[in-house]
């Protein structure tokens, strides 16, 4: 059974957006981790609570949501094939037209015939079936190295009934309406190459809507999302992060370990480094989307200064005051 998000918020289908916000911050509070260790229930109500208050604090959400239910993701390819249908229903209304009109009404025997020729005539030649634009999320880690997505998707698919003709003996066939086509749901697994990043489209040839009048499928188009990174700021190919060195590495020299996405690497910091120099590690960057080779990896230094002293460091350090440094 779908879940109500409305209900697991606790709020009626009309509140407001602060309502809405207000039961969210509410519950979250309540079955937050934090405050329940360990207990299994609260941290499934948690995610609940949140995966509810994601979708109703978004307008646009909210409002496919509210329109399609459980099936609001699939929102988008719904409506646009909707339009693609009603589209081919005018033009089959306005191309019969003339089929119509000339028709005088004769021997009866004949009248599958006539049915025949106004679907013909309302059909034009082979046309290429329309693109489906679909949203993919993925990880930094997951753009680095490439992964695989296996997406559930509302799609149309050839009336097997009148073999996509839209007409059974001159009639319109009763399962397609006269289209040709009906929406079922199908799954797909899809490959998504290393180096995307935000806004990349990753074009999947022949898996959108089939053609009609044995035209070409159009094509499926994974529009990519990158989640942000709890360490890495991504800039095109490149990544930037902050490296804690400590006070006496950054006066004396000596060397740091630098997280990558693959691993961790030593850097040599040279004696008097300051605080906020930035080291480029070449080639340690993100993958180049369909190019050779990678970006490069900007560790900015964070001078570490110790939280207390002993009673020896304290007097070095007034030594080292007393030198003027």
């Amino acid at each position: 059974m779908a879940t109500d998000l409305y209900a697991v918020l606790g709020v009626k289908k009309d509140a407001s957006d602060k309502e809405v916000r207000s039961a969210y911050r509410r519950l979250a509070r309540k079955y937050h981790p934090d405050v329940n260790p360990g207990d299994k229930t609260a941290e499934s109500r948690f995610k609940e609570v949140n995966q509810a208050y994601e979708v109703l604090s978004d307008p646009d959400k909210r409002r496919k949501y509210d329109k399609y239910g459980d099936q609001w993701e699939y929102a988008d390819q719904i409506e646009e094939m909707q339009r693609q249908r009603a589209g081919a229903g005018r033009r089959s209304s306005s191309n019969g037209g003339g089929a119509w009109e000339s028709f005088e009404i004769g021997d009866l025997s004949d009248l599958g015939g006539v049915f025949g020729q106004f679907f013909r005539s309302g059909r034009s030649g082979p046309r290429r079936g329309g693109d489906i634009q679909s949203p993919v999320e993925v990880t930094l880690e997951e753009a680095y190295h490439g992964t695989t997505r296996t997406l559930q998707l509302m799609g149309n698919e050839r009336c097997a009934t009148c073999g996509g003709t839209g007409e059974i003996a001159g009639a319109v066939c009763h399962v397609c309406d006269g289209s040709g086509t009906v929406t079922r749901p199908r799954r797909l697994e899809v490959k998504i190459p290393a180096g995307v990043a935000n806004g990349s489209k990753v074009r999947i040839a022949g898996e959108g809507q089939p053609g009609s009048g044995g035209g070409k499928p159009g094509d499926l188009i994974l529009v990519v999302s990158v989640r942000p990174h709890a360490r890495f700021e991504r800039k095109g190919d490149d990544l930037y992060e902050d490296v804690e060195v400590p006070l006496t590495t950054a006066v004396l020299g000596g060397e740091v370990e630098v997280p990558t996405v693959t691993g961790k690497v030593m850097l040599k910091i040279p004696p008097l480094t300051q605080n906020g120099r930035v080291f480029r590690l070449a080639g340690l960057g993100m993958p180049r989307l369909g190019k050779q080779g990678k970006g490069d990896l900007h560790a900015r230094v964070r001078v570490r200064v110790p939280a207390e002293l002993s009673q020896e460091q304290r007097e070095l350090f007034d030594r080292l005051r007393a030198t003027g440094v």
